[in-house]
């Protein structure tokens, strides 16, 4: 009876040592309540489009459902965002057509059959869908003329642009954006367009914030998804401590970029011309 007992006992005691052993948590894990996702992308790369989207399906089967927040909308295009919503509430295509710039004019640079899957996701759902982005016009103005030809006082203000930027975030993009340019500018172009690079990220941070009560997530280029450099500094204290960023690397970037992510995802690189040789045609100087 004893023996049994003891054996009875060490059984219960093998499986109370097994109920503590969970599996290990990843990224995905976080993928719910109320945190801020921030999911980069190179632009031309198909599989991080799929395996960003893969996480997301997976999550809202789950059911999170966060607002899906878009650098690939400018902010003006809101309305008409919710206009094909309301005209034709499952219609991807529809909400792509309305509020986006047509083929081939200015500010036409996606390729929307990678974007439409989330724009789906978003209306299968019913969760807001959000245009973040700051304006290729807008952006050209504030290079060239500084933050006040598009932002009031006010606006200044509360997207934190009217203060000094902090030195280590000026220069650092200024890199950026000099490594982005296969440092073929001229250095007095780099503050210029660093303040540009500075606006987009204020606003998508301004944007993001006021959507993420119930979770958001961002689709971005990796570039504005850093939590040291990118969105995650423009947004507060409270908001950066349920914030999740992801960089969507491919396999030739360089090693130390993944220390500004709270995730990493590495993929083979997209098949694509060099972009620098041509680049650096446009700019040479004659």
């Amino acid at each position: 009876m004893w023996r049994s007992l003891a054996l009875g006992l060490a059984f219960a005691a093998a499986l109370a040592g097994c109920a503590v052993v969970a599996p290990p948590r990843t990224w995905q894990d976080q993928l719910r309540g109320d945190t801020i996702a921030l999911l980069g992308e190179v632009h031309d790369n198909v599989e991080h489009h799929r395996l960003r989207l893969d996480a997301l399906r997976r999550a809202f089967a789950a059911g999170w459902r966060p607002a899906i927040v878009m650098e690939q909308l400018d902010r003006e295009r809101q309305a008409d965002i919710d206009r094909a919503r309301h005209e034709r509430p499952r219609d991807a295509q529809h909400v792509i057509d309305l509020a986006t710039p047509p083929k081939g004019t200015r500010g036409s640079q996606w390729n929307w059959d990678d974007y439409r899957p989330f724009i789906e996701l978003a209306l299968t759902y019913d969760v807001p869908l959000v245009a973040a982005n700051l304006s290729t016009a807008d952006a050209n103005k504030v290079v060239r003329e500084g933050y006040a030809a598009v932002f009031d006082a006010d606006a200044m203000k509360a997207l934190g642009l009217a203060a000094a930027v902090a030195p280590d975030l000026q220069s650092a993009q200024e890199r950026e954006i000099d490594s982005g340019h296969c440092n073929a500018l001229p250095p007095a172009a780099l503050p210029a367009m660093a303040r540009g690079q500075l606006a987009r990220d204020a606003v998508m941070a301004s944007i993001l914030g006021k959507h993420a009560s119930q979770g958001a997530v961002l689709l971005a280029g990796n570039g504005h998804v850093r939590r040291d450099i990118g969105v995650p500094r423009w947004l507060s204290a409270a908001q950066r401590a349920r914030t999740l960023t992801v960089g969507y690397l491919e396999h030739d970037t360089s090693l130390a970029l993944e220390t500004s992510f709270d995730a990493v995802v590495r993929t083979s690189a997209a098949e694509r011309a060099d972009p620098c040789i041509a680049f650096r045609k446009r700019v040479k100087p004659a």
